[in-house]
């Protein structure tokens, strides 16, 4: 097979992804198929490099408009070489090493108290009486507030 006529089911294989992924994906605009003269999908082999960037992308909280943005700042959409990666990460880097402060912060705080702001504990270190987190925010008020 050449290097320009994969089919769906083998890229599929290949990346480890249902061909309903690909094709949800080529919906989106992340990726980029072609027609053969019988009509069937086909795809050029830089497709893996490109659906192996959104998997580790996934896998770590990027959502897929963020993997869009980001292949859109690529000179006519082009799958990214090593050297274009290497600019277009830099991005990534500083909101994953964001993301792992916080995931650190959230495993050493997760057996005691987030700071979530119940009223349903009565054993919480911080009970929150009246509600007074509910005043600072949402969510898990004290692990977000450390997390700025």
């Amino acid at each position: 097979m050449s290097d320009s006529n994969w089919t769906v089911g083998k890229v599929a294989r290949r990346c480890g992804v249902k061909v309903s992924a690909l094709h949800f994906y080529e919906s989106k605009g992340l990726i980029h198929s072609y027609r053969n003269s019988g009509n069937q999908r086909r795809y050029k082999a830089d497709v893996i490099r490109r659906v192996s960037l959104i998997k580790a992308a996934q896998k770590v909280g990027f959502t897929l408009e963020e993997v869009k943005q980001t292949f859109a700042k690529l000179p006519d959409n082009r799958t990214p070489t090593a050297s274009d990666w290497k600019k277009l990460s830099t991005a990534w880097r500083e909101d994953l090493n964001n993301r792992i402060a916080y995931l650190e912060r959230l495993r050493d705080l997760i057996t005691g108290c987030i700071g979530c702001g119940c009223l349903s504990m009565k054993n919480c270190p911080i009970y929150n009486e009246g509600d007074r987190l509910g005043n600072e925010g949402n969510g898990a008020v004290i692990l977000e507030k450390n997390s700025k």
